[in-house]
């Protein structure tokens, strides 16, 4: 009995230190495929079996030499010990507060704001913090919750007036960049077409599987011509991403995944364009097409990607911890000498980098030796530009 008491302690202990392991590095427990044929049935299983390859003691009575009913490797299993650790975790911080002023901080949230503010009090008085004691507020910029009169902060303020509101930094410049991109009607245009291509793309999983596929072929095929490195995490299948005017770098993330999936995307487009079935997506797949193949497209493209790798360097840099305001106005100058460069000496290099890219995948570049005329709509649309244009019409059908 003894000698099985110890066996069992050994195996618990073993997937309490695979739970610690991988929720400490953020990564997830279950796999695509557990089976036994699987040949990779998850984090949480390979762990294990990393463990008992190293240690015979483990590997005698791990998964297979386990009783049927205490393997403690099933889902629920790894969430009760989840739970556990993170229960843990939850007391210290409580213990180090104390009686001490506290901050709150809360991303991401879509709920409503009356509900997320009661869920809040229950978590605080679930470790018996009070509200008065909220020196503190950070959120995202969504305006359910820094509203000014119904947002989440104006809302704990009424119960404390010490809980001073502070915006995240790098949300905060996630917003100006989206504000400043909705000012300039083309760039709009192109997030706009941007959203629209990913959703067509990823709108179910069967078009996802496929746009995996097709990028699966093609790093086979540049493989095959040497066009791509070998080595270990290169050449990674990844999918689109939708842009987000809340998350920060989102929209920077979104352009880099279309650029490295524009072979892909395209492909898939073209096949929905035919296949189809029906034809609002037959439609919607050519309009995305079409968008997607043209030089304008294409320009404004790799722009943002320019302007925006800049900036997410410095998103990345408000991310830190140890970060300190001095630090961050310089970073916020250094950046837009990087962007006010960009400007005045990054134009040769943009269009050259453009120009290869739409010559490759067979996109028409325009003139740019041709003469441009600017339509001014305001002018060409006036009622005296139209009465002008009336009489020119009769006089022109008079002579005839």
């Amino acid at each position: 009995m003894y000698l099985r008491h110890l066996k069992t302690r050994l195996r618990l202990k073993t997937s309490i230190d695979t739970v610690r392991f991988l929720s400490l590095q953020a990564c997830a427990f279950r796999g695509h495929d557990e089976s036994t044929e699987s040949r990779n049935q998850g984090n949480f299983l390979e762990m294990i079996k990393l463990i008992a390859s190293y240690n015979d003691e483990v590997a005698k009575v791990v998964l297979e030499n386990a009783s049927f009913n205490s393997k403690y490797t099933s889902p629920k299993i790894q969430k009760e010990l989840l739970n556990i650790l993170s229960s843990k975790v939850k007391n210290h911080i409580r213990e180090e507060i104390g009686d001490s002023k506290f901050c709150i901080v809360v991303d991401e949230a879509h709920t409503a704001t009356i509900t997320l503010k009661n869920e809040l009090c229950v978590v605080l008085s679930r470790h018996n913090l009070n509200v008065s004691n909220i020196r503190g507020q950070g959120y995202d910029g969504a305006s359910n919750m820094r509203g000014e009169w119904n947002g989440l902060q104006a809302l704990f303020l009424t119960d404390c007036p010490y809980a001073y509101y502070v915006h995240c930094f790098a949300h905060r410049l996630q917003l100006a960049l989206v504000a400043a991109s909705r000012e300039v009607i083309t760039i709009h245009q192109f997030f706009s077409k941007l959203t629209f291509i990913v959703n067509i793309v990823c709108s179910s999983s069967k078009r996802h599987d496929e746009l995996q596929a097709a990028k699966l072929d093609e790093i086979a095929y540049l493989l095959e011509i040497d066009e791509l490195e070998k080595g270990k995490g290169a050449n990674q299948i990844g999918t689109l991403k939708r842009a987000g005017d809340t998350r920060w770098s989102s929209h920077f993330s979104s352009i880099c995944r279309l650029i490295n999936m524009y072979d892909a995307t395209c492909l898939v487009l073209e096949k929905i364009t035919v296949d189809g079935s029906t034809y609002s997506q037959r439609g919607d797949a050519d309009n995305a097409y079409k968008s997607l193949t043209s030089f304008e497209f294409i320009l404004i493209l790799y722009l943002m990607r320019e302007i925006m790798g800049i900036t997410d360097v410095l998103c990345q840099a408000l991310q830190q911890q140890s970060q300190d305001i001095v630090n961050v106005m310089r970073l916020v100058c250094s950046t837009k000498g990087l962007i006010q460069n960009l400007r005045e000496n990054g134009w040769d290099k943009l269009l050259k980098n453009v120009t290869s890219f739409c010559e490759k995948h067979d996109i028409e570049v325009p003139n740019f030796g041709a003469s441009y005329v600017a339509r001014d709509i305001a002018t060409s649309l006036s009622s005296d530009s139209i009465i002008e244009d009336f009489k020119s019409l009769k006089e022109h059908k008079g002579a005839l």
